[in-house]
């Protein structure tokens, strides 16, 4: 039988960077420190454990007489959406809840609105820590609780305070999430909780944490069952040497517990990686330990939900946001199959079509590709690690089918030696996913525009010219005439018309005896035109026009943006001339 139990809401900290992520994080551990309770605080490789009766402690008044099932909140140590991503489980990110810190002075930036992004794809709940209420000019710390606080402050103070967090409301509602300040919530299910805080005073702390208990109480109890006795399933943090034990990797295991000498899978890009745990290790501060030298002290055991470095062999390939498992005998086939898919399912390696993405963790992918997803960019292929030639030479295969796809997005990424934008494929790089998908925007729309101005080039352009009676060379086999350009721009190959009736075609122009490729409005050159003889066909002072053809005149249509009013004034006229003879013509 399974034994099954609740385990700590796990808590990712997103937002961007210098609003307060990691002091708002410090105040949290350093106030349930504070508490003096033996056990108020369990430090935990890359997270923070702390139990309810510490949290209760803390929150003193706000939580009385209210009965709680949940053990406590696992803070994820390492804040940012790289470790957000990163903590990942089949089908989204390993946190239950996760805290959006918005500095309330500076509102929302580029890292806010990409956090929320991730948030929503991911489908994330969370609150929103207005952070540095403390330097909106006029602030006077309070030993008393944040809204009663908040109550006591000058006018100046309130009505600044109200218009910013209004800001943030009105931020929130830009991208789909109705919210409030936490008191004035009439329904958590539907609003977004705004906490005010300070990083540094701690003000807002206890109201926080009161909000984060009870919202996992109400609605994430389901979420957080733990089979303590099962399997042990984790996710890697991350990958690093450490001294005296060669390269360990950091994990949050969220399921089951773990023993030293038990086996484990870990996902890997080429197949699971199938290793043994050498050594189980946590902080060494927590433990009895008579080596003081020590960062670390070993231990036998551990359980869901926690932090713990691993030490075992061959894991030098292994990549943060992998899934870990441990596994039996008998459950060894079925293990790995499901996380080779797990893997599977996050690397796209031969989609029909898109662009090419590569991201430094399986979560940071995960995250790219659900946004790119969003804003209906398709991929064809995403993988992790550098960028490579081999990306270059399949990035360059989109380049005859569809420039706009000849692209390679990396985030978190390097290039390899000698890799860089050719004129056939665009790199984009950057530790923002944001910026990457903006900056690809701007290069698509831009570059965009530049092939549909070749396409234009390549139609027959509106274009008006006069004759200048003075300057006719030759009158026949072809004729030789100077003209004016009136209006538009004209080329070599045109073919002109008197009316709606072609009538002759230009064979060159020259400019000073030499041949150019275009004569544009107020241009006056020499036009060789064949199959024409002046003073029988035309005359030496006639106003022409570039025939257009039917099809040409459908596409000009569509490139109309790239023409000037008076071309498509002129179009329109050329159009009109046509019509005479096909009332339809160009429709």
């Amino acid at each position: 039988m399974e034994e099954k139990t609740l385990r700590q809401v796990q808590v990712a900290i997103l937002g961007h960077v210098d609003h307060g992520k990691t002091k708002l994080l410090d105040k949290i551990r350093g106030t349930a420190v504070q508490t003096g309770e033996a056990g108020g605080i369990t430090q935990a490789i890359g997270a923070s454990i702390i139990p309810l009766k510490t949290i209760k402690i803390i929150s003193g008044k706000l939580m009385q007489d209210k009965r709680f099932t949940i053990p406590g909140l696992l803070f994820i140590d390492t804040p940012g959406h790289a470790a957000f991503t990163n903590l990942r489980k089949r089908g989204g990110s390993l946190a239950d809840i996760a805290i959006l810190v918005v500095d309330i002075n500076e509102g929302f930036k580029p890292q806010t609105i990409e956090s929320l992004e991730i948030l929503k794809g991911f489908k994330t709940p969370f609150v929103v820590a207005a952070n540095k209420i403390d330097l909106i000019p006029g602030f006077k710390k309070k030993e008393k609780p944040l809204l009663q606080s908040i109550k006591e402050q000058d006018p100046y103070y309130q009505e600044k305070i109200e218009t910013k967090l209004y800001e943030i409301v009105g931020k929130l509602s830009e991208y789909g999430f109705p919210s409030e300040r936490f008191d004035r919530v009439e329904d958590y299910t539907k609003q977004i909780a705004i906490i005010p805080t300070s990083a540094i005073t701690g003000d807002g702390i206890p109201e926080l944490l009161m909000v984060l208990i009870g919202l996992a109480q109400k609605y994430l109890e389901k979420n957080i069952h733990l089979n303590a006795k099962g399997p042990a399933k984790g996710s890697v943090l991350e990958v690093k040497e450490s001294k005296g034990l060669g390269t360990t990797m950091d994990v949050i295991l969220y399921d089951g517990s773990l023993k030293v000498g038990e086996e484990i899978l870990i996902g890997g890009i080429n197949g699971s990686i199938r290793t043994k745990v050498r050594a189980l290790l946590e902080p060494a501060e927590l433990c009895e330990i008579r080596d003081k030298k020590s960062r670390f002290c070993r231990v036998d055991k551990v359980r869901a939900a926690t932090g713990v470095k691993i030490s075992a062999p061959d894991i030098d390939e292994v990549i943060a946001g992998m899934p870990v498992r441990s596994f039996t005998k008998d459950t060894y086939e079925k293990t790995k199959a499901e996380i080779d898919q797990e893997v599977k399912d996050a690397l796209i390696e031969t989609g029909k079509d898109g662009i090419i993405i590569k991201a430094d963790t399986l979560g940071s992918l995960e995250a790219l590709t659900m946004l790119l997803k969003e804003k209906e960019i398709s991929v064809r292929k995403a993988t992790i690690g550098d960028i490579s030639k081999k990306d270059m030479i399949d990035a360059e295969t989109n380049y005859e089918k569809d420039p706009l796809k000849s692209v390679i997005l990396g985030f978190n990424v390097n290039r390899e030696e000698g890799v860089s934008s050719t004129e056939k494929v665009k790199i984009i790089t950057n530790d923002i996913i944001y910026r990457i998908i903006e900056e690809y925007e701007q290069w698509k729309t831009q570059t965009r525009e530049i092939l549909e101005a070749k396409k234009l080039d390549e139609l027959t352009r509106p274009a008006q010219i006069q004759l200048l009676k003075q300057y006719i060379f030759r009158q026949s086999n072809p004729a030789i005439i100077g003209a004016e350009v009136l209006e538009g721009k004209i080329k070599p190959g045109t073919r002109l018309m008197k009316k709606n009736k072609p009538i002759a075609s230009i064979k060159s122009i020259q400019e000073e005896q030499e041949s150019i490729q275009s004569a544009t409005k107020g241009k006056q050159a020499a036009f060789a035109l064949q199959g024409v003889t002046i003073g029988r066909q035309i005359q030496g002072d006639e106003i022409l026009y570039s025939y257009i053809p039917e099809n040409d005149f459908r596409k000009l249509k569509k490139y109309a943006k790239y023409l000037t009013k008076a071309e498509i004034e002129l179009l329109k006229q050329i159009a009109s001339f046509m019509r005479e003879e096909n009332p339809v013509w160009g429709v």
